[in-house]
């Protein structure tokens, strides 16, 4: 049985800022362009009954507005013309005119259950669109950077059931086809859920290819589909298209097309309550695992080979149970017998007396352990101090309990831990899994489009960009920048809706949900030096944090403050403030930084 390989993410200690101090407000201007649209942009506000946290994070915090990752100055939306729009981001000037490139056949204001139109830049040419009724395009655009020869053109579009949103999608060149793959995410009804929510997620992966020596059109050849428990919080389709990444709290697993939830609920109960393979206990010294024998099976039969980390059993010819054990045995003392009830015991020695194993074989689910009852009795009994009616009933014997409200809320994360899994295109299994613990998950980005998208996740104090390179199966993730301290400042923001950073790594972006936009820029040299009098060294590094929209005196005081307080672990830091009135009537405090 062939098992994911445990993988971790490596950290380049040289992109690591141990000098970093903080960011310091910056009040200079910046510029904020306003355009007037024609037509409202298409919202599709939630339904009464799509009320879980999975519809929020799907389809309730959706974004508008489509950046083309193939040319960054033009941006995109659908208006509720069903028309979609194209921006030209002038930074020098001001924003472009809107101007129309594609019209949806359908009249969206006519269906009732729908969900926001989406779209995905595949290639420079190519681009996959839903309409939010169930229906997938496939647009020919030519070369979009041309704004004058820019015509969209339908080349494929079918649909594919319920309505979905796209997450993502790749093309693929080959000598003789061409071919399309997109991720489709859509939320489905559960009847039979009495426990949880009441609905799933379900993605699916489906190829669209032509063949260039046949005539016909674009269809599509391969759907596959996956079920899982939460919305994947990153979700893509390697560059080749030979295996899929996800990012998500809950597992997700590939079902059969046509297969219903019913029949997927009683093949994994079927599973649950087939018989084990073999049985196992242990003690303080060994470990005994039992194995039921096929009929006329003889000495013969039987082939077991011992190994200080690994065992191998073979049955009449066919591997039976092979794999490294949890710890390491004595193989030479190691031995098995068969009983009279035509049962096969293998005894296997412990190397490290006292040790607890939690399995026998890494990754074995095909066995039982039994527990024996005068050790768990034991172990109670052992317990048995760690337990009281009362909550701390003697305070003053030895060190009082943990205080949670010492901790602060950006300290703590929640109680499930992310996964990060790696699918394979063609046997459907997972074969790379990261357990990225308390990593908490930020935003992605696409960096390069002809890559994967990145990932950002928080380590520490500080958020760290992930490059996935599926062609790389030793090192499939590259630490390729840091946002120094933007962990632990972003989680102090309450109202957060996006969040993004540059291409080029030069500041992050987060977006509340009404009225602010936080843009933090990475260290930049400072226009004045801070001395440490004990130390006499002045390279102290801060970023620059800058806000669009005016906020209080007494607001900006606190950003500030909290930004310097975070050094004090490190250098003693004196702030004073004097208040000053600029033009406009504004009145802001200027600070006096002291560093001893």
């Amino acid at each position: 049985m062939e098992v994911a390989a445990n993988c971790s993410l490596r950290v380049k200690r040289p992109l690591l800022d141990p000098r970093f101090e903080g960011y310091k407000l910056s009040l200079e201007p910046l510029p904020c362009y306003q355009l007037e649209l024609d037509a409202a942009v298409a919202e599709v506000k939630l339904r009464d009954d799509q009320y879980t946290l999975e519809h929020m994070h799907a389809f309730g915090m959706y974004n508008y507005l489509h950046c083309d990752s193939w040319y960054q100055d033009s941006v995109y939306y659908v208006d509720n013309l069903g028309r979609i729009m194209n921006l030209t981001v002038m930074l020098d000037t001001a924003l472009g005119k809107p101007r129309e490139v594609f019209r949806l056949p359908t009249d969206l204001i006519a269906y009732d259950n729908r969900l926001c139109a989406s779209m995905h830049f595949t290639s420079s040419t190519w681009v996959t669109l839903s309409d939010g009724t169930g229906r997938l395009y496939l647009i020919g655009t030519g070369e979009r950077g041309n704004s004058a020869s820019e015509k969209w053109e339908i080349m494929f579009n079918e649909e594919l059931g319920n309505p979905f949103i796209i997450i993502h999608s790749i093309s693929l060149l080959k000598a003789e086809e061409h071919s399309i793959a997109t991720l489709l995410l859509r939320i489905e009804k559960e009847e039979l859920d009495m426990k949880g929510s009441g609905f799933y997620v379900s993605l699916e992966w489906v190829t669209i290819n032509k063949k260039y020596k046949d005539k016909k059109k674009y269809e599509i050849t391969k759907r596959n589909i996956l079920h899982g428990k939460s919305v994947p919080h990153y979700a893509a389709i390697e560059p080749d298209g030979n295996g899929l990444m996800i990012v998500s709290y809950k597992s997700f697993t590939f079902v059969q097309v046509g297969q219903n939830l019913e029949e997927s609920k009683d093949e994994d109960m079927s599973e649950k309550i087939k018989e084990p393979l073999y049985y196992w206990q242990q003690t303080e010294d060994d470990l005994t695992v039992t194995i039921s024998l096929p009929e006329d099976c003889t000495k013969e039969d039987i082939q077991i080979q011992f190994l200080p980390d690994h065992v191998n059993v073979v049955l009449k010819g066919q591997r039976f149970l092979e794999g490294n054990l949890y710890s390491s045995i004595d193989h030479e003392s190691s031995t098995w017998i068969i009983k009279e009830n035509n049962s096969l015991e293998i005894s296997l020695i412990k190397k490290n007396e006292g040790l607890t194993w939690p399995e026998l074989v890494v990754g074995d689910k095909e066995g039982e352990f039994i527990r024996d009852s005068a050790q768990c009795a034991a172990i109670a009994e052992r317990l048995m101090h760690l337990t009281s009616d009362e909550l701390n009933p003697n305070p003053d014997k030895g060190k009082p309990p943990c205080n949670a409200q010492e901790l602060e809320e950006c300290d703590i994360f929640f109680e499930e831990s992310s996964s990060l899994c790696r699918f394979d295109g063609s046997t459907l299994k997972t074969t790379h899994v990261v357990n990225l613990g308390s990593n908490q998950y930020l935003f992605s980005v696409i960096v390069d489009p002809k890559e994967m998208p990145c990932f950002c996740l928080r380590h520490d104090v500080d958020a760290l960009l992930w490059q996935p390179h599926s062609s790389n199966q030793d090192d499939m993730w590259e630490h390729i920048a840091t946002f120094n301290a933007l962990g632990y400042v972003q989680a102090s923001k309450r109202d957060k809706k996006f969040f993004a950073c540059a291409p080029n790594y030069s500041y992050a972006a987060l977006c509340e949900c009404l009225r602010r936009v936080f843009i933090y820029r990475q260290p930049t040299p400072m226009s004045t030096v801070l001395y440490n009098r004990k130390e006499g060294r002045k390279n102290i590094t801060r970023g620059q944090a800058l806000m669009y929209k005016s906020l209080s005196s007494l607001h900006l005081h606190h950003i500030c403050s909290s930004s310097i307080e975070q050094s004090k672990s490190r250098v003693s830091v004196r702030v004073e403030y004097t208040r000053k009135q600029i033009a406009g009537g504004m009145i802001h405090w200027e600070p006096f930084i002291h560093v001893d």
